[in-house]
């Protein structure tokens, strides 16, 4: 199963319509763009998908219509974290039956975890499931850092867990995990701004946000790396550069939903307390696609 995870794994966001409920049409026009663009695989319900945001009615609606629209043409990691454990299970239960290959987990929390907690936090999702769980570590967003050890640890003691999800940015824990895995567990990489680095580290594939907007210069990146071709893949790379670094300064939600807006598709805007994009960074956003897309043609 971990095998058919690899390249371009896509974060849809999740569309509200004007009166801030979820546009269910509308995400699987998005998703089947996705598709058609060519990602090899879909991550509804991360951070781009305002999986924090969403009751849990809605969750179940979104991750239902998802895999839906995907249909399985590409392989579908959804995302199940919540706050508590027994949150975490139902809805991992839930993306089990509706047809997910994979889970992805970030451990989310009030009060900081122990790493007893957080391991058990792992197996008892584990347990619960049939399918594999792609454990997440994204400190930013989750106020949980787990460190390289620590995540070893889980993929020894918790056989659901066979691939990572690393966004923190450090190219170096990235290293570590091979090293302590003996290069057993798939590494994915979740930074925007690290992924000429991560893919030549090895990384099986770049989970991302970015085809939201600009599907190809991901895909030729990871093509480029993986025909060795480097000096390509460092051209690709900083040509799309710009554009990575504004969407995670701005907030993928908010600079994604704004971006699909002047790609002339309406997803609405973020859910508050988040807040859509202001005019001045619009502008600014709007010249970073008007030069992605001047290089295309």
């Amino acid at each position: 199963m971990t095998t058919a995870f690899k390249g371009i794994i896509a974060y849809p966001v999740t569309p509200f319509t004007q009166d801030d409920r979820v546009d269910l049409p509308t995400l699987a026009r998005l998703i089947d763009d996705l598709v058609g663009q060519g990602v090899h695989g879909i991550a509804p319900l991360g951070s781009t998908g305002e999986s924090a945001y969403l009751d849990d009615k809605e969750w179940d609606a979104v991750a239902h219509a998802s895999l839906q629209a995907v249909n399985r043409r590409l392989p579908t990691v959804v995302g199940i974290s919540d706050l508590t454990t027994r949150g975490a299970v139902r809805r991992a239960r839930y993306a089990q039956q509706a047809g997910a290959d994979a889970l992805m987990v970030l451990p989310v929390s009030y009060w900081k975890l122990t790493p007893d907690e957080i391991v058990m936090h792992y197996a008892t999702i584990g347990d619960a499931v049939d399918i594999p769980i792609m454990l997440y570590n994204n400190p930013a967003t989750s106020g949980i850092d787990l460190a390289p050890e620590l995540i070893a640890r889980i993929c020894r003691e918790v056989p659901a867990v066979t691939m990572v999800k690393e966004s923190t940015g450090d190219i170096q824990r990235m290293h570590r995990l091979v090293q302590l895995t003996e290069g057993r567990v798939p590494f994915f990489n979740g930074s925007n701004p690290l992924a000429l680095a991560a893919l030549a580290a090895g990384a099986s594939g770049w989970c991302t946000a970015a085809p939201n907007l600009q599907a190809q210069l991901p895909l030729a990146l990871y093509e480029a790396v993986a025909a060795g071709e480097l000096a390509t893949a460092r051209a690709l790379f900083y040509r799309q550069l710009p554009l990575l670094q504004f969407i995670v300064k701005g907030g993928l939600p908010t600079t994604i939903k704004a971006g699909l807006r002047l790609r002339g598709f309406d997803a609405g805007v973020p859910r508050a307390p988040l807040q859509p994009l202001t005019a001045a960074d619009t502008d600014v956003l709007a010249g970073i696609l008007s030069t992605l897309d001047a290089g295309q043609r």
